[in-house]
C-alpha cells in the first residue's frame, strides 16, 4: 500500500474511529478523521483525499447526504467512498450504492476487511491501462481519457462503469451472467456482491442516456446483460 494514502474517516463513534485509525495508520494510510459531516466537509476543503469510509448515521447530517453531495461536485465526484454502517437491510444496501458509493460495509465488521474493501476500491479506481479507441455499433471509446463518443458528442464515464462498457464492447452481443462479470470487470476484488453489478449497469445506462445509447445494454432475464448494436436515435 501506498504509505501516502490519504483516508478521510467520517464516523462519530469514538471507539471505533480510534480502532479504525490504529489499523489503517498501520497500513500505511493518513487518516484525517472526521466525527461528523461539518468536520468532514472542513477537511474536503483543505485537501481531496484519496478515499473516504462514511458512516449512515452521524450526529448532524446523515452520511447518505454527505455522500449525495460529494456526487454532485465536480471536484469530489469521483472520490472513491465507502460506506460503513448498521443499516443492513437491502434497501439501504441498494440506496447507499445507487447514492454513489464503491463499496458498503455494514457494522459490525472484521478492520482486516475493511481494509481489505478499501484496498479493492483503489484497485478498482487506478487509472485504466493505455490503449487505443474501440468501437461498436456506432460508440467509441478512448480509454486514456475514459470517454464514449457518439456522433462529435462524448461522456466521461467513471473508472468502473468505463471498465464495464469496454468488456461489453470488447465481447459484443454474448451474454453474460453476474458472476462472469465480476470475474472479468473486477477481478479478484472477492468481497464485492453479485447486486452490485446489476448497481453498475445501470449507472451505466444512466451515462450512455445523453448519447441516446442506453438501451444498447440489454437485461437477458435470468440470464445476465450484454451489449447489442441497435439502431440508434439522431442526436
Amino acid at each position: 500500500m501506498n504509505p501516502t494514502r490519504t483516508l478521510l474517516l467520517v464516523e462519530d463513534d469514538a471507539a471505533i474511529r480510534s480502532l479504525l485509525v490504529l489499523h489503517l495508520e498501520q497500513a500505511g494510510f493518513r487518516v484525517l478523521e472526521a466525527p461528523d459531516v461539518r468536520t468532514a466537509l472542513r477537511w474536503l476543503d483543505e485537501l481531496l483525499p484519496d478515499i473516504a469510509v462514511i458512516d449512515w448515521m452521524l450526529p448532524d447530517v446523515a452520511g447518505i447526504t454527505l455522500l449525495e453531495r460529494l456526487r454532485h461536485n465536480d471536484r469530489t465526484r469521483q472520490l472513491p467512498v465507502v460506506m460503513l454502517t448498521a443499516r443492513a437491510a437491502e434497501a439501504d444496501k441498494v440506496r447507499g450504492l445507487e447514492g454513489g458509493a464503491d463499496d458498503y460495509v455494514t457494522k459490525p465488521f472484521s478492520p482486516r476487511e475493511l481494509l481489505a474493501r478499501i484496498r479493492a476500491v483503489l484497485r478498482r479506481r487506478q487509472p485504466e491501462p493505455e490503449a487505443g479507441p474501440v468501437a461498436f455499433g456506432g460508440l467509441e471509446l478512448v480509454p486514456d481519457r475514459r470517454v464514449v463518443r457518439r456522433e462529435g458528442a462524448e461522456q466521461t464515464l467513471g473508472p468502473t462503469e468505463f471498465r464495464l462498457l469496454h468488456f461489453f464492447v470488447t465481447h459484443p452481443e454474448r451474454v453474460w451472467d453476474r458472476a462472469a462479470l465480476l470475474d472479468r470487470v473486477w477481478g479478484d476484488d472477492a468481497f464485492i456482491e453479485e447486486r452490485t453489478v446489476d448497481v453498475h449497469v445501470r449507472r451505466l445506462r444512466l451515462a450512455l442516456r445523453p448519447l441516446k445509447a442506453d438501451g444498447m445494454i440489454e437485461t437477458v432475464r435470468g440470464a445476465g446483460y450484454r451489449i447489442t448494436a441497435i439502431p440508434l436515435e439522431p442526436l
